[in-house]
């Protein structure tokens, strides 16, 4: 059975490894992306570009987008020349990026109103996992959209997880990164204000990790408080973006976190003073130099 054409938009590190496992499987791909170069060098791979949304997919059976923000999934989808105009009934777009569940919702519904199906996919681990197709996916949508393309996600994804109706991803994509980067917040004030209460940061780190508080990400901020490693490959910029979907979401379904919108705060706070582009752990030196 013929594999189905990949249209892919969003030629980032992940997308970039994505769409390279899936050459690697010997798919077809169309690829668009703000980044000739990176265009180009799939091109020369041995896939085909598009001129417009619309042309891609046209030309695809599956639409997968790797986007970094909902108001570009939204640009993309429903500009003039934009994904919606060339979709018809019987293909399906992917969202692998993280989006407020609000707005996968409404996409949904449109391109069910015309026959497309939508799945929201977001992604757990690494680029490396992507370009080895050893992803964790958290895909929604409707079951049998789900099981058409499972075949694809199952060679992108080591982990595929179905998790029910439309937006399910998402929602849980944000409640995961949530989690983590109030951790990561919470873990590296701890070792800032160690430092100012003149406590060994290595010697917080023995005494914390042998307790219950012991985890990934407070190994991820000892490497960059104690250690100066900066090694966990995810920005400030993007845990602030998620946090503050975190908070829309929440407020979207009629109630509030204190926790999120301290942890945004701060996040929002370091991004604004030329944080952004430094991993999240970095915020440490935000803590560090915070005056009351």
């Amino acid at each position: 059975m013929a594999k189905p054409v990949i249209g892919f938009i969003g030629l980032g590190l992940m997308g970039s490894n994505m769409v390279e496992n899936l050459i690697n499987r010997n798919y077809d791909c169309i690829v668009m992306d703000l980044n000739k170069d990176k265009v180009n060098y799939f091109v020369e791979k041995g896939a085909k570009s598009a001129a417009s949304g619309k042309e891609l997919a046209q030309g695809a059976d599956i639409v997968m987008l790797c986007l970094t923000t909902s108001e570009i999934v939204e640009k993309v989808i429903y500009a003039e020349n934009g994904i919606k105009d060339g979709l018809s009934s019987g293909k399906t777009l992917i969202d692998f990026g993280t989006s407020i569940p609000a707005s996968t919702k409404k996409i949904g519904a449109d391109l069910a109103a015309i026959g497309v199906g939508m799945v929201d996919a977001p992604l757990g681990r690494t680029p490396a996992h992507a370009k080895d197709g050893l992803l964790n996916i958290m895909a929604s949508g409707d079951q049998a959209v789900f099981d058409k393309v499972k075949p694809v996600l199952e060679e992108q994804g080591e982990n595929v997880f179905y998790l029910g109706a439309l937006g399910s991803g998402h929602t849980t994509k944000l409640i995961n990164n949530f989690m983590g980067m109030t951790t990561v917040c919470a873990m590296s004030q701890a070792f800032a204000v160690a430092e100012k209460a003149g406590v060994d940061r290595q010697q917080l780190f023995d005494i914390m990790s042998t307790g219950p508080s012991s985890s990934p990400f407070m190994q991820f901020c000892k490497n960059y408080a104690v250690d100066g490693v900066s090694d966990l490959g995810f920005s400030l910029a993007n845990a602030n973006k998620d946090l503050g979907y975190f908070v829309q979401m929440v407020e979207d379904l009629g109630t509030r976190s204190d926790i999120a919108n301290g942890s945004s705060a701060n996040l929002k706070a370091a991004v604004e003073a030329g944080m952004g582009a430094g991993n999240v752990p970095e915020i440490f030196d935000y803590f560090r130099n915070l005056d009351k």
